[in-house]
């Protein structure tokens, strides 16, 4: 006697029906009812996207081992529900397998530092070797990434090692440059203070000659029966006690002036002795 039995079905799912263990029909979303013990609800798909994630670890061409996590996103295909459900006993397992096996053959071709850069052609090879044969049991593969690449701890402080070296050595170099260019326009700089003291100095002594034959000329035609000797003599005389006043009045002078004489021994004496007195006042 066979008894109606009542079961619903969620959106965006089908249900699978045998009759007397063998397919019958599939069952849309919403209120369903079978014929007891002769129907049976075996199994629920679901159309919704999946996502399964596989970690590979493996080494590279330069023996490196390295984890990688490849993220497959599938959703099976509402015209091969049929396939979908009988065809595979585990699709994640069967996902998984195809997934070690793209893996494990492209990662030994490639150095450590060419895996990084090859994520999307890599990626790429897992989803094309996916569809191939997903496609056939009723899965459609619609992307597949490469969410994490992790070598050795020991590998990447060795990376982050010569990686800060190089920043360094461009460092060094980008300082050293700077230093040669500061240098350069110092020594420019000096060079031209140089260059513009000594014409300020050419033009001292210029006007200084200048002014002293004037008043050379002036002195000699005011006073009558001097020589040019004679008013040479006298401003280098005037010249000579305005240095003298000038040393004696700096702040923080540490000059000592000691009179020239032509004669030896007790004028210099004296002179020291002066000197000395003049301390101590």
């Amino acid at each position: 006697m066979c008894i109606p039995c009542c079961f619903t079905i969620s959106t965006a799912e089908v249900g699978v029906i045998e009759k007397w263990g063998k397919y019958s029909r599939l069952v849309q979303p919403g209120l369903g009812i079978i014929m007891c013990p002769m129907e049976q609800l075996v199994g629920k798909l679901s159309f919704r996207v999946q996502q399964l994630d596989v970690r590979v670890e493996t080494k590279t061409l330069d023996n490196v081992f390295l984890t990688a996590v490849v993220s497959v996103q599938y959703q099976i295909l509402k015209e091969k529900v049929f396939d979908a459900f009988y065809a595979l006993t585990n699709p994640a397992q069967q996902i998984t397998a195809h997934v070690y096996d793209v893996m494990r053959s492209q990662l030994p071709t490639l150095e450590l530092d060419a895996v990084f850069e090859a994520k999307e052609e890599l990626a790429l090879s897992v989803k094309n070797a996916l569809s191939a044969t997903m496609t056939a049991y009723g899965y459609q593969i619609l992307q597949t990434l490469i969410t994490d690449l992790d070598p050795d701890q020991r590998v990447k402080n060795a990376m982050n090692e010569i990686n800060s070296s190089k920043r360094l050595k461009f460092a060094v170099a980008e300082r050293a440059e700077g230093d040669k260019i500061l240098q350069v326009k110092s020594a420019e700089a000096e060079a031209e203070a140089k260059y513009l003291s000594g014409v300020g100095v050419a033009k001292q002594r210029k006007a200084i000659v200048d002014g002293l034959k004037s008043s050379i000329v002036d002195f000699s035609g005011g006073v009558n029966g001097t020589s040019s000797k004679e008013v040479m003599d006298l401003l280098l005389l005037t010249q000579y006690f305005d240095m003298i006043r000038d040393v004696g009045s700096a702040k923080h002078c540490r000059t000592t002036f000691v009179p020239s004489s032509k004669t030896s021994g007790d004028d210099v004496r004296n002179a020291m002795m002066q000197a000395e007195a003049s301390k101590i006042v």
